[in-house]
C-alpha cells in the first residue's frame, strides 16, 4: 500500500510517501496508524493526537474506521482551511 505524509506529519515522520506492507491484521484505516505509531518516536508524535489528523483513502476522505487493503492509497493531513 502507498500511504502520502502531508505538512507537519511529514515533517514529524520525515518523509512524504513510501511504500509499505503492514501485518494481515492492518485492515482500517484506524489499525494502520496504530502499527504506524510504533515505528517510530516521530510516527508516535505525528500520530500522538488524531483530532489533528485527516485522512483519505485512493483520494476520498474517510473515516478513522474505513477499511484499507493492500493495493490502496492513504494520505494523511492536517485539516484543510479556506480563504
Amino acid at each position: 500500500m502507498k500511504i502520502l505524509y502531508f505538512a507537519w506529519i511529514k515533517l514529524k515522520v520525515g518523509i512524504g510517501e513510501e511504500e509499505v506492507t503492514p501485518p494481515d491484521d492492518v485492515d482500517t484505516v484506524d489499525s494502520l496508524i496504530h502499527w504506524l505509531k510504533t515505528r517510530s518516536p516521530g510516527f508516535h508524535e505525528a500520530f500522538a493526537d488524531l483530532n489533528t489528523v485527516r485522512m483519505a483513502v485512493n483520494q476520498d476522505y474517510v473515516s478513522i474506521h474505513h477499511p484499507i487493503g493492500p493495493f490502496d492509497e492513504i494520505a494523511f493531513f492536517p485539516p484543510v482551511t479556506g480563504g
